[in-house]
């Protein structure tokens, strides 16, 4: 007898009604630290420098570091990770440590969801919220599974998260499409 959910003779276990997965990047973390030393080179070049060129390079120095220092950090960590939950009404994306940005799909206008084996920063121009005019809008926080909708008025909205399969099914099963075998068989 094996310990497969899916073996014969047994039944599959239910699909849950609030699906929530997640992705993480963890390379952010080190574009992360590199804003934060860029913020603290401005610092230190406003409190303790010997700047003896004047006042106006000394201003746009510290304002260059700590602005791109800024950029940088709050940049990347809105989108470390990627919290993604399905229930009966909507799917629901929130980036980073504070939810922003965040974005609400209701299932209603969703036609098909699909799940895509292989989603990479690279197809979509790199990492966070991406629109591309072939392909839709998507939010890629790491390469790897995710999932496509398709929605009512034509375009796409492509997430990268784990176990993207459970969640075409649960959303398949929502908008009440079948079970396709890509989704179905993982």
């Amino acid at each position: 007898m094996t310990d497969h959910p899916c073996a014969e003779g047994q039944a599959a276990e239910p699909l849950p009604p609030i699906w929530t997965g997640r992705a993480t990047n963890r390379i952010q973390w080190v574009l992360a630290a590199a804003g934060a030393a860029c913020m603290a080179l401005g610092i230190e070049l406003a409190v303790d420098s010997p700047w003896t060129s004047g006042t106006i390079p000394l201003l746009m120095s510290v304002i260059g570091c700590v602005a791109a220092g800024m950029l940088m950090l709050f940049g990347t960590l809105a989108f470390v990770h990627v919290v993604v939950t399905v229930d009966r009404d909507a799917m629901e994306v929130r980036c980073g440590h504070i939810g922003v940005p965040r974005r609400r799909i209701p299932l209603a206008k969703v036609v098909d969801a699909e799940f895509a084996p292989e989603v990479t920063p690279r197809h979509w121009g790199g990492w966070g919220c991406r629109w591309r005019p072939e392909k839709g809008t998507a939010v890629i926080v790491r390469r790897g599974e995710g999932v496509i909708l398709t929605l009512v008025d034509g375009r796409n909205f492509t997430v990268t998260v784990d176990d993207a399969a459970t969640a075409v099914q649960v959303i398949r099963e929502q908008i009440q499409l079948p079970a396709t075998g890509s989704a179905a068989g993982l």
